[in-house]
């Protein structure tokens, strides 16, 4: 995976979080012992014993910064490489083996660095160890030039699937292109350059392992519950003898100086809406100017009195939202002004709009308490940062290898803590005021009508449907280990040999405390004291269940209007008071609910939930906000279009449930029905819905039961009974026959693919059993869809089979984004493995399956998020409170004779639906060999294209 701002993946959030995440004392540390090894290797030891789990980390020195123009992507690719196999570590085990002891693995690449991880249980240590070791120093012997050619089809379809597929995918190369000079380590994305990967040798990807992949260019962190003098055992026998790469030399800074503002436009197939972005270089990390960036943008786009959301959004109704932030990276750093107008608005009328507000910035300025505020926020969001072992690992390994120490988080949190009002005007004058800048305009296709002026196009070359062939060797190169030949890397032991485990943890299940109120409200809680953190939600059953059939997307907009003030309160004053507490408060809508959940210091805890209590229970109902919420919600419906994965889903949704079942439809709803609704509307399901007989309360954290029952009673006065019974749905009777149909992306440089039927409700007995059943089958990244698909075939980044149920029956889906060009054996691939699933498993993938989910229990309870949610389970479908022991023995239990009944019962694919999503007019022809009749064209709603 490629991390970078907009990647749904955490790693790179939990790396970076800290120079914006300060407590208001840089007093706290994180206890550690650090040491290094002879071969350079820094190791970095902390003890946690909360729960009997511990997390390893390596963050390498080497991110694409440290390639060299048309020789891109070698780091990123590295990332894959490693995942694969080494000398004493077969292929595609390292996930298997991880996952048998039930832990967790993952990696990521950025610009400045790369991080591999594992979490697991505390008897699993030195197996991670082991791993980490092997991958590290024994990892070439294994880098042939059939590996190296199947992770780069997996690059491509990562590429494909980040990039090419999706709209602004492009947005970071433009603006880097145009940004950096062509040889600055920043010119090009991580993800690298196709080209350079296609014409890169063996020896090329050899030369590069061996120069950054040294252990004097990494730091080890062991952060968890372990045996220190154990620890340093294993690590000494494993990461000892590894011997160093070359001197690596620290990377100088590297600062752009644009003399001119440079401006282009990019017409974008996929988007819906024009965008906008105004980046000013400025400068890189952990300097003093940095930290102040920081906190301008906050000040000009992070909130509602933000001179830029104030113009742009709220007085000329541009856009439906502004951001503006600094990107401090090792070398140098951006700040950037984002921007994603309404469909009809033109982008130069938002550049002016631009200059209008930081001209208001300049003339009004702001305030201390503004600035202080910011700082109240940081406090909580830095203590929710280190509530895992796994993010304080990241932290010590970050802070060691960028920093120069553990303990440059101190100094990090105080320069964060020091800056001040005249910082914030200072870097103001000094990178944005009237400076050279790049703007980019990225357009609907055929839309230049929207374009700021005097901007040129981008030429961006792109993937042709037609050359999605295999990646062709370079001329005179032959496939095979006879290219280079590497000797295998010798030891001072037997390295093959796999570390025994010690005695599984047990599951040992929070103490859960509840009570019920005299109005009907049950309350669940977990004390957990380890962090000064409340993480607590009330959840009211319902959600879009209630919604009239005509008019969808009323639950949903009810939560985004509830959050704009209260009846005392404006949005502004409502937003800057939960500001002032640090607090985190939000509301949101899914099928069968409607949540409002909030995160706080444990002394904050009374003064947050009596804003909670206001939000509930004094609407403000303003027309105002009201219009602006209904406009922002068309427009994220109509921004949802262009994504083809989200409208495969939705119209499998459709198509499976039938028009006439409320299931089959988007929590949002679409254009029609969402323009059909008033603010009566609103108050009207408000009135008739908002029941405590529907409510329930989860609260984990540091506070007491007492405490907590104190605070809850007073719900008892303010939320009078009302009878209200939650709708019969009917659910349509499950489909006997194949049908494909095909929404069509013209150009789409992938195919979105789901394939399934109806199956169960989340209450259903068989439903866990079921799950456990598909494990192998695609409910991991070893699951077997995934290994054929992306690790033998190369043709996804993912493939995955599911079982989705809540309160009502679910459905069973297969799932993946695949390159174009292989549609139809993907999906052949799918529909032939969930066959031969039907048939049975070996006796050792039951056993895997069982391991790989008993022994993860271990990690279930490490952080507040997680504990609650296992109360919110517990709340909404009366579960037992050690279900997750029942589950356990359900698992232990079952036999294989049982695993194929229930493949045979829930996985039928002589009966499955089958939608994709992707460029109708090279895939549809080929899809009829699938023997399932024509496939069927639809538009982006499920409607049939005549």
């Amino acid at each position: 995976m490629k991390l970078n701002r907009n990647s749904s993946i955490l790693i790179i959030s939990i790396l970076l979080f800290l120079a914006a995440c300060t407590p208001k004392s840089s007093e706290f540390k994180l206890s550690y012992e650090k040491y290094k090894l002879d071969s350079g290797l820094d190791v970095v030891l902390h003890k946690d014993h909360s729960d009997p789990i511990v997390a390893v980390a390596i963050v390498y020195h080497v991110g694409s910064n440290r390639e060299v123009k048309g020789r891109t992507g070698f780091a990123h690719l590295f990332e894959h490489m490693m995942f694969q196999e080494s000398q004493h570590v077969g292929q595609d085990q390292f996930f298997k083996k991880v996952q048998n002891v039930g832990g967790t693995l993952n990696g990521g690449t950025w610009k400045d660095g790369t991080v591999y991880f594992e979490v697991v249980p505390n008897n699993a240590l030195e197996m991670a160890l082991w791993l980490e070791a092997d991958r590290m120093g024994y990892l070439l012997s294994t880098v042939t030039q059939e590996a190296f050619e199947n992770q780069q089809e997996v690059v491509q379809n990562e590429k494909r699937q980040r990039y090419d597929n999706r709209a602004y995918g492009h947005t970071d190369y433009v603006i880097d292109k145009l940004m950096y000079p062509e040889n600055h380590p920043y010119n090009w994305q991580t993800i690298g350059e196709l080209e350079d990967l296609r014409a890169a040798s063996l020896a090329d990807v050899h030369e590069f392992y061996k120069k950054w992949y040294g252990p004097n260019n990494a730091t080890l962190v062991i952060a968890g519950d372990f045996e220190t003098e154990k620890a340093k055992e294993w690590v000494e026998k494993y990461f000892g003898e590894i011997e160093s790469s070359e001197e690596v030399e620290a990377l100088n800074p590297m600062q752009v100086i644009l003399n001119e503002s440079k401006r282009a436009y990019y017409e974008d197939s996929f988007a819906e809406s024009p965008e906008i972005n105004i980046i000013y270089p400025t400068i890189q990390q952990f300097t003093k100017d940095s930290y102040a960036l920081d906190f301008l943008g906050e000040l000009i786009a992070g909130n509602k009195k933000a001179p830029i959301y104030k113009v742009v959004v709220e007085e000329k109704k541009l856009a439906p939202s502004v951001s503006a932030y600094q990107e401090s990276e090792e070398i140098a750093g951006t700040f950037r002004i984002r921007i994603r107008a309404f469909p009809d608005k033109n982008l130069g009328d938002v550049e002016e709009a631009v200059a209008e507000a930081l001209t208001r910035f300049e003339e009004e300025g702001f305030t201390k308490e503004d600035v202080e505020r910011v700082k109240a926020k940081l406090e909580t969001n830095f203590y929710n940062g280190i509530s895992s072992v796994l993010s304080k690992s990241f932290q010590l390994a970050y802070y060691n290898e960028f920093g120069g120490s553990p303990d440059f988080l101190t100094t990090d949190l105080q320069n964060t803590l020091d800056v001040t009002k005249e910082d914030i005007l200072r870097v103001y004058n000094k990178y944005i005021k009237d400076k050279p800048h790049v703007l980019t305009n990225f357009i609907p296709a055929g839309n230049t009508e929207l374009l700021a002026g005097n901007s040129e196009k981008f030429n961006l070359v792109e993937e042709k449907i037609e050359d999605q062939d295999r990646i062709a060797l370079r001329e005179g190169e032959q496939v095979g280990a006879d290219q280079i030949k590497v000797e295998k890397i010798k030891s001072s032991f037997d390295r093959s040999i796999e570390p025994v485990l010690g005695p599984d943890p047990l599951l040992n299940i929070p103490t859960i405390w509840n009570d019920e109120l005299s109005n009907g409200i049950k309350i669940y809680g977990i004390v957990q004291d380890e962090l000064p953190l409340v993480d607590f939600a009330i959840t009211l059953k319902g959600g879009m269940l209630l919604d009239d059939m005509n008019k969808i997307g009323v639950a949903n907009l009810i939560t985004d209007q509830m959050m704009e003030g209260t009846k005392n309160k404006t949005p502004i004053e409502l937003e800057e008071v939960i500001d002032d507490l640090g607090s985190t408060i939000r509301m949101y809508t899914t099928e069968q609910s409607i949540v409002i959940r909030a995160n706080c210091l444990s002394s904050k805890f009374n003064d947050t939930y009596r804003l909670v209590e206001e939000i509930l229970f004094e609407p403000r109902w303003d027309e105002t906000e009201y219009a602006r919420i209904k406009d922002e919600t068309v427009e994220r419906i109509n921004r949802r279009k262009a994504d083809p994965a989200a409208i495969a889903s939705s119209v499998f949704s459709k198509m499976i449930y039938g028009e006439k079942c409320i299931l089959s439809n988007y929590t949002m709803g679409n254009e029609e029905s969402v323009n059909s609704i008033t603010i009566d509307d609103l108050k009207d399901y408000y009135e008739n819905n908002f029941s405590p007989q529907l409510a329930s309360v989860t609260i984990a954290g540091d506070i007491s039961e007492g405490d907590a029952l104190k605070v809850f009673k007073s719900l008892e006065k303010k939320w009078e009974e009302k009878d209200i019974e939650l709708p019969v749905i009917e659910i349509p009777e499950k489909s006997t026959t194949n049908t494909v149909y095909f929404v069509d992306f013209p150009d789409a440089k992938q195919s979105a693919i789901r394939i399934g039927n109806l199956a169960l409700s989340y209450s259903d007995p068989d439903f866990y059993k079921a799950a456990v059943m598909n494990y192998k089958l695609g409910g991991s990244f070893t699951g077997i869809v995934n290994l054929i698909l992306r690790e033998e075939k190369g043709y996804t980044y993912g493939a995955r089979t599911g079982f989705n149920g809540n309160m009502f029956t679910g459905t069973f889906v297969a799932s993946s984004s695949v390159q174009s060009n292989t549609t139809l054996e993907s999906t052949k691939i799918f529909l032939d493995e969930m066959n031969a699933y039907r048939g049975g498993i070996s006796e050792d993938d039951l056993l895997f399956t069982k391991n790989a989910l008993i022994k993860s229990n271990s990690r279930r309870f490490e952080t507040l998020g997680a504990l609650r949610g296992m109360l919110d389970n517990i709340a909404i479908y009366d579960l037992p409170f050690d279900y997750l022991k029942i589950r356990e023995q359900e698992v232990k239990e079952m036999t294989l004779e049982e695993h194929k009944m229930l493949a045979q019962k829930y996985i039928d694919p002589g009966v499955m639906t089958c939608v994709i999503a992707g460029d109708a007019k090279t895939q549809v022809k080929q899809l009829r060999e699938l023997g399932l009749g024509e496939p069927i064209l639809v538009d982006k709603e499920g409607n049939i294209v005549n």
